[in-house]
């Protein structure tokens, strides 16, 4: 399976964000990812539903939205309505995963399921055959550019374990510290879609860096 790559608009200038926007369209990624943060969930506020719908009337790739939210049920048809195709809310912050995820793919998107760092993979193990992908924080959520915790590494052989176990397709999302010097270990580890902000937009061609992350993450 090839690897996805999905630049972090929280990292993009907003003040070019139509023309990043448009640099992702031409570029090789495969998705937009979207940090949505509360300040309550996580100690930091991003954006809300009018910055995604802008987002979503020029991307020509899927949006992939991660909600770092308290009580994110209340808001899953808003979210859906602003535009995004993958929605992943945390395992902390759902009592009731099971109805959370049908929900989820009942409104027409692909339902993700978040773990921060602290919590074991093998809490999710009765829910990953209904879920399309699982989303593994590699930092603590609420800032980007934090140090890549290497746990990561085997906490993917883990939960990959724990997928095969359970006849799951779901794929392994990894967010996070994420960047070239790690991305092909990711990768071989089990990851699919690997997350990259800062060490994609803090580039003087962001572009070229998302090629040079295909490049490393699908060669033989």
């Amino acid at each position: 399976m090839e690897i996805l790559i999905a630049p972090s608009i929280l990292s993009a200038d907003f003040l070019k964000l139509g023309e990043q926007i448009r640099m992702i369209n031409n570029s090789r990624a495969d998705l937009f990812h979207l940090d949505i943060m509360d300040g309550r969930f996580v100690p930091n506020i991003t954006f809300g539903f009018n910055i995604i719908k802008q987002i979503k009337s020029i991307a020509e790739k899927p949006l992939d939205v991660h909600l770092m939210i308290e009580d994110p049920d209340r808001y899953l048809q808003d979210f859906k309505n602003a535009g995004a195709d993958y929605l992943s809310v945390h395992y902390e912050t759902c009592p009731h995963l099971h109805r959370t995820v049908d929900y989820i793919k009942n409104l027409g998107m692909k339902a993700g399921l978040v773990i921060n760092p602290h919590n074991p993979v093998e809490l999710l193990s009765d829910i990953v055959n209904v879920a399309d992908y699982i989303l593994i924080m590699s930092v603590n959520p609420g800032f980007g550019g934090q140090k890549f915790i290497e746990q990561t590494i085997n906490r993917i052989g883990k939960l990959k374990n724990i997928l095969s176990e359970n006849n799951s397709t779901a794929m392994i999302e990894v967010d996070g510290g994420v960047d070239l010097s790690n991305a092909r270990q990711l990768a071989d580890a089990g990851a699919n879609i690997l997350v990259a902000g800062n060490s994609i937009f803090s580039t003087r061609n962001p572009s070229e860096t998302i090629a040079e992350f295909k490049r490393i993450t699908n060669e033989q």
